[in-house]
């Protein structure tokens, strides 16, 4: 079996994966809060852990991964559209109205991951669904003597964890001097957080011993967590904006409360985001959302390969020259792979290269490899793992200016060039190294062989006239 190592942020090291069950590798990743349409920054989670989780059903079993990812739909801005569509005289109690605004919005948020390739996690909950297991961690917590009840909030004691602060490197004095937390005076102590809030008639609420009120958001996902993967599990994911305090305090309420179970095993953390060499905000005009570049007419697939050229340990910048250089080369490909006339095996180094702290980038170079040695069936497998085709060529592929004899021509020239290398040619190597560049060919070589790709501005009547 394909060995796999992570890079854990919770050792800050690269290791061993060895799953808790190998008959059944559970993963949860820390889902959208669902108040609006997901912006691009929001793809990237989605898209590394997706991958991950092929590269787990690859190794393990289709039947023997459980992924969960969560919808948070408890959340000030939801609440806020909720009670705006009741004050317009919209029907129905504030619960029921924000259950609406959550069901389209994780209706768009689907849509707009199943273009970007992202197969559906096992499970989906929401946190509005799993409120009883809230309550019932929080009272436990109590219990125990790690949280406390106070003007009808309960707050967890963070010095009750020795453990806080292991994640991000960080004691809790240091996060005190350095943070930004709530004050209020019935806190214990400063770094304390919220487990549950009382809620007002103008406020969505439930009932709970400590009043009608709404959980924070720390504890929803280690009560779903919890309900679906067990008090252990192998990996939990997300973006590095995560690790404090979300991830911080949700290691902290598990472990008080399941001391001997160990919580995940593993912690992953996805880099953010940029859009050409800045920081995505709508101040500078570089916001946009998934939808937003889907309506433009780029691609999903297209949007997938720019995010797997980076590493996710690594900030990502988006760009419309990575967008246009990804498009060129998945024509390039779709077009290869319409010559394999059967199934094909992934390739091993593409599985090697996303075993290796999944490696996105080399996994791509590998595929450059398989297109030069024209091994199609290979190329169409390995793609398939990347998530960067489905079961068909994508329409928008199907104007593509490489067919079957295209790319006969151009490795039959490239041969030629090499051939006159060797015999000291130069005349006729700088002929077709030239031609390859007024017919739109770009030649990228490296130790392993050279690899091409086309222009916008490909003239197959140019290259033609090379021969």
């Amino acid at each position: 079996m394909t060995e796999i190592r992570l890079y854990n942020t919770a050792t800050r090291s690269k290791q061993l994966f060895k799953p808790l069950d190998p008959n059944n590798v559970r993963m949860y990743v820390c889902g959208p809060t669902v108040y609006d349409r997901a912006h691009l920054g929001n793809a990237r989670p989605v898209i590394v852990f997706d991958t991950l989780y092929r590269l787990l059903r690859h190794v393990h079993g289709p039947d023997h991964v459980t992924y969960v990812r969560n919808f948070t739909d408890v959340d000030d801005k939801i609440n806020a559209t909720a009670m705006a569509r009741r004050q317009a005289g919209a029907p129905g109690s504030l619960e029921q109205l924000v259950r609406e605004r959550s069901d389209e919005t994780i209706r768009w948020y689907r849509e707009d991951m199943d273009r970007l390739g992202a197969l559906r996690p096992t499970h989906e909950p929401r946190a509005t669904e799993y409120i009883d297991q809230m309550v019932a961690l929080i009272a436990d917590l109590i219990a125990k003597g790690h949280a406390y009840e106070a003007e009808g909030h309960v707050l967890f004691r963070v010095r009750s964890y020795a453990g806080y602060g292991r994640l991000s490197g960080r004691s809790v004095d240091d996060m005190i001097a350095g943070a930004r937390v709530e004050v209020a005076p019935f806190k214990e102590d400063p770094m304390d957080f919220v487990l549950w809030k009382p809620s007002g008639d103008d406020l969505p609420g439930w009932g709970s011993p400590w009043g009608r009120g709404r959980p924070g958001w720390h504890i929803e996902c280690s009560a779903m967590s919890q309900e679906l993967l067990g008090t252990s599990f192998d990996i939990h994911g997300g973006g590095n904006d995560l690790q404090f305090p979300h991830h911080e305090n949700e290691i902290a309420q598990s472990m008080c409360a399941h001391p001997d179970a160990g919580f995940a095993q593993v912690w992953m953390h996805n880099e953010m985001l940029q859009v050409e060499g800045k920081k995505m905000s709508k101040s500078l005009g570089n916001f946009f959302t998934v939808h937003d570049l889907l309506a433009q007419g780029v691609p999903g697939e297209v949007i997938r390969f720019v995010f797997l050229g980076t590493h996710y340990r690594k900030p990502m910048d988006w760009t419309a020259e990575k967008a246009q250089g990804a498009r060129r080369t998945l024509k390039k490909w779709y077009a290869e792979i319409a010559l394999a006339d059967g199934r094909g095996e992934v390739d091993a180094g593409v599985v090697a290269s996303l075993a290796n702290d999944l490696n996105t980038p080399e996994a791509i170079s590998k595929l450059h490899d398989l297109s030069a040695r024209q091994d199609w069936h290979g190329l169409r497998a390995s793609l398939r793992l990347l998530g960067l085709i489905g079961r068909n060529v994508p329409d928008w592929a199907g104007d593509s200016p490489v067919d079957a004899n295209t790319t006969a021509l151009i490795e039959a020239l490239l041969v030629e060039r090499a051939e006159a290398r060797r015999n000291k040619d130069f005349a006729r190597a700088d002929q077709l190294r030239d031609g390859f560049v007024t017919a739109g060919v770009i030649i990228m070589d490296g130790a392993e062989g050279s690899t091409w790709d086309l222009t916008p501005e490909f003239d197959k009547s140019t290259l033609e006239a090379l021969k």
